[in-house]
């Protein structure tokens, strides 16, 4: 048997079909013991879980976050462009943010509501019914955008570099095992499988990246480093791709990621996703009904410090074996090709290390956690959209149903939602590099969201009115220049005419310039709305305002151990940008 194949061969093919197998069971013994511990189908535990240690938590938030289009879309643009979208993963620090700060609001909300909240919820109390209402639609709007057509297109493309299965039969694949999983999993099928997948996924990613850095360095990791930092050190006619500020205006890389202001942008978008985004925040919101607040609060922060760490790992999990498949393919023995122009090429770069990198056997083994972290990443978004759907639109029209009909009708969201996923991947694909047409489409609905939850925290002065306005105008305005970005090929395009000659401001600004402008602009608008709307009620005011017994319950449930985490994360993340400045 030729143990260093390039070939998926018959070794890999049985320890991928015995794997998957196991790890069906796994998830369907989980879920019946779940079942019968409740007693019945519950609408709660299925949509959000219920009191998961920490460390699953944080497991959790990880393999939520990490999807396809990370093993295609992240490790592609580290091919093409190195560390410049770096910015966007070396981001434990922000996951900080929720654990230390808006857990605390949200556990306030879940007090004063009796109940699990969804963000729409936040936002009803905070705000107006309205404002609550939008954000589910915007938040839904966003899943299909940026999550289901991205992740199905990206399987597609990692299933067809890596095992050779047709792009369409791979990405519709995906998205049927997928929403079938979801259906019957449920929230404790997404959490079982990303306590799976995570080991596997992150044992097996390293091993890419080392026995990469071995073969560039014919046998030596340091010296496969160095042979990678030189090649793309030449990379971008001599610019290089190892730095994340391209500072100078002839460097080609400017006109995308324009000097300091990528890290403004890129944190507005943070923390939108990583504080406010249904999708991560309700990995953090379970509880034992009549638990202690400082005990939730202690769980969720930690399960984020937890997450912090594991959010470090993806730059070298999978960006930098993009960049070392960049660096092998200038070798034209290494059984790695590519062409930096062409996104395709680029987006399989990681799929082609698994190939041509990993000996038989361990590329099986490691495409289970693939599968399994593509799974459970498009899981989560159904799973987020079902329980926006069921707790904000159908609970409230339709009361006093049954649990198991809550359920039903969080399953056909699911439907509905991968029938618009599906319908928007071809728009999609025509809009370029799929990480950069990711981070732009996030960099339109990230504002409004920002300004909207920043304010209504910490401003009790901002009015209900305010809120509505500036949630509403933002994502309209977010909106708008996707329609331009369709039709212009993201600003690329030279538009004749007097409207589009006078409107080039808006359509042409740099992506990142035009994301702060816009949380400029929404930030002003609702100050000046909230000069002549009506004050917030006792009752919103309220809402925001800790009691000395819930200050007391926060600071009784951090300790040392949350204290040296949190110093130890923020100095990781530090240490990445001192060396890639």
């Amino acid at each position: 048997m030729n143990w260093n194949s390039t070939e998926f061969i018959w070794l890999d093919w049985a320890v991928l079909a015995i794997g998957l197998i196991g790890v069906v069971w796994a998830v369907y013994h989980a879920i019946v013991k779940d079942k019968k511990a409740q007693k019945g189908e519950d609408s709660s535990a299925y949509l959000f879980g219920k009191g998961e240690p920490w460390y699953v938590i944080g497991m959790a938030i990880f393999a939520a976050n990490i999807g396809s289009e990370h093993l295609v879309g992240l490790a592609g643009t580290g091919a093409k462009d190195g560390v410049g979208m770096a910015h966007w993963e070396m981001q434990g620090w922000m996951i900080l943010i929720l654990g230390w700060l808006f857990v605390p609001f949200y556990q306030l909300m879940i007090n004063k509501m009796g109940k699990i909240i969804t963000m729409p919820d936040f936002l009803k109390m905070r705000y107006t019914q309205r404002t609550g209402s939008w954000l589910s639609i915007i938040t839904l709007v966003a899943y299909v955008l940026t999550k289901v057509s991205v992740t199905a297109f990206t399987g597609g493309i990692f299933f067809k570099f890596l095992l050779g299965i047709p792009f369409w039969y791979g990405a519709i694949g995906l998205i049927a095992i997928t929403a079938v999983f979801t259906v019957f999993g449920g929230m404790k099928g997404v959490m079982t499988l990303s306590t799976i997948q995570t080991p596997i996924l992150i044992i097996g990613s390293f091993l890419v990246l080392f026995l990469g850095l071995s073969a560039l360095g014919d046998g030596s990791i340091t010296q496969g480093w160095s042979n990678m930092m030189a090649a793309c050190n030449q990379a971008h006619e001599g610019f290089g791709t190892t730095h994340m500020f391209h500072t100078d205006p002839t460097d080609p890389m400017y006109p995308q990621f324009p000097g300091y202001v990528v890290f403004l942008g890129a944190s507005i978008i943070g923390f939108w996703y990583w504080c406010t985004d249904q999708h991560i925040v309700q990995r953090v919101l379970g509880q034992v009904p009549g638990e202690d607040n400082a005990e939730v609060m202690k769980r969720a922060r930690r399960g984020t410090i937890a997450a912090g760490f594991f959010k470090i790992l993806p730059c070298f999990m999978f960006l930098i074996p993009g960049m070392i498949a960049y660096a092998l393919s200038q070798n034209p023995d290494s059984g790695i090709v590519m062409d930096i122009t062409d996104h395709e090429s680029t987006d399989g770069a990681f799929a082609m290390m698994v190939k041509n990198i990993l000996p038989a056997g361990i590329k099986g083994i490691v495409t289970i956690g693939f599968v399994c972290a593509l799974v459970a990443s498009l899981a989560a978004f159904f799973n987020s959209c079902a329980t926006l759907f069921t707790e904000d639109f159908y609970k409230p029209m339709k009361k006093g149903m049954s649990e198991a009909h809550y359920v039903f009708v969080g399953r056909v969201a699911t439907v509905v939602v991968v029938v618009l996923g599906l319908l928007w991947m071809p728009v999609m694909m025509s809009m370029g590099n799929l990480y950069s047409y990711l981070q732009d489409i996030q960099s339109l609905i990230a504002p409004a969201m920002v300004a909207v939850f920043t304010l209504g925290i910490f401003s009790k002065k901002i009015t209900p009115k305010a809120g509505e306005w500036g949630l509403i105008g933002g994502f309209v305005i977010g909106m708008v220049r996707l329609l331009t970005n369709v039709l212009t090929d993201s600003g690329k395009a030279v538009m004749e005419g007097a409207f589009w000659e006078n409107t080039t401001w808006f359509w042409q600004t740099n992506w990142l310039i035009f994301e702060c402008w816009l949380l400029v602009f929404i930030i002003c608008l609702m100050v000046c709305v909230s000069c002549f709307t009506p004050a917030p009620s006792k009752a919103q005011v309220e809402a925001i305002t800790f009691t000395a017994d819930f200050k007391k319950s926060i600071k009784e449930s951090w300790g040392a151990f949350d204290i040296i985490g949190t110093l130890v994360v923020i100095g990781l993340c530090s240490c990445f940008y001192w060396y890639f400045w």
